[in-house]
């Protein structure tokens, strides 16, 4: 994939409720994470969002979650192997679909909120991921947490065909295997611009990342997730993007 790419979560307004500032962050981005109307978005949201990605040759990517409007998909739900394939078919296809009527296409996955550190915590889970993209199209990355030691998922993924995108977080702490620390836990989320820009070049330059026990930890990542819902956050983005190079890189399925 050559440089470390922007990704952003966007689409999440959902009928009468905007939220983010998708318009003032997706000239920074590469890939875009579009809601498919489980957890936010709606179909209206879902064409705009696709239109607005296409405008800026953006890189559209399906973001599925559980059925959880309310919860905004960050709460976890029993489901079984079948019942999480079923949930990405459903999603990815309609955003596909949405996307093919303006001639664009969906280009990867990248599971949102509890679907997405679910399947980090539990290989079944992530199994279940990765054969539903595969029974979907084997040729769509999953895009999945960079860990300490990412051999177990490349493993499963190499098994079915399907290609990881290794993600890594600007503004989030991880403890010491590589995981993001609770948003319930004092400081597991990066808000000060300067820690966060700060963040995003260690991660660049190919450094080690302090976890939250004092080790030093070591993260091999294709994307950056970066995030645009506030004037703060948009400001952060732009001197990323800079840092990193000025012009995003679309990319293709591989």
């Amino acid at each position: 994939m050559g440089r470390l790419l922007l990704n952003c979560d966007i689409g999440e307004s959902y009928g009468a409720w905007t939220m983010g500032l998708d318009a003032d962050v997706m000239p920074y981005i590469d890939c875009a994470n579009i809601a498919c109307g489980f957890h936010a978005g709606d179909p209206s949201v879902m064409r705009k969002t696709v239109a607005l990605a296409l405008t800026h040759n953006v890189t559209l990517g399906a973001h599925p979650a559980y059925p959880d409007l309310v919860g905004f998909g960050r709460r976890s739900m029993a489901c079984s192997p079948q019942e999480i394939q079923d949930l990405l078919h459903y999603q990815i296809g309609a955003l596909d679909g949405v996307a093919r009527a303006q001639g664009g296409r969906v280009s990867y996955v990248k599971p949102h909120g509890a679907m997405y550190n679910d399947m980090m915590a539990n290989p079944a889970q992530l199994r279940a991921v990765i054969e539903g993209i595969a029974r979907y199209n084997a040729e769509l990355p999953l895009m999945l947490l960079a860990m300490r030691d990412n051999s177990a998922a490349q493993a499963m993924a190499d098994e079915f065909g399907v290609t990881l995108w290794f993600e890594a977080f600007a503004d989030r702490a991880y403890d010491n295997v590589g995981r993001l620390v609770s948003r319930s836990v004092p400081g597991a989320v990066h808000h000060d611009p300067e820690t966060i820009i700060a963040q995003a070049l260690t991660l660049s330059r190919g450094e080690p990342l302090i976890a939250s026990d004092g080790s030093e930890l070591l993260l091999n990542a294709d994307t950056l997730c970066v995030h645009g819902d506030n004037a703060s956050s948009i400001a952060a983005v732009q001197r990323i993007r800079q840092a990193l190079g000025n012009t995003p890189a679309q990319l293709s399925a591989s």
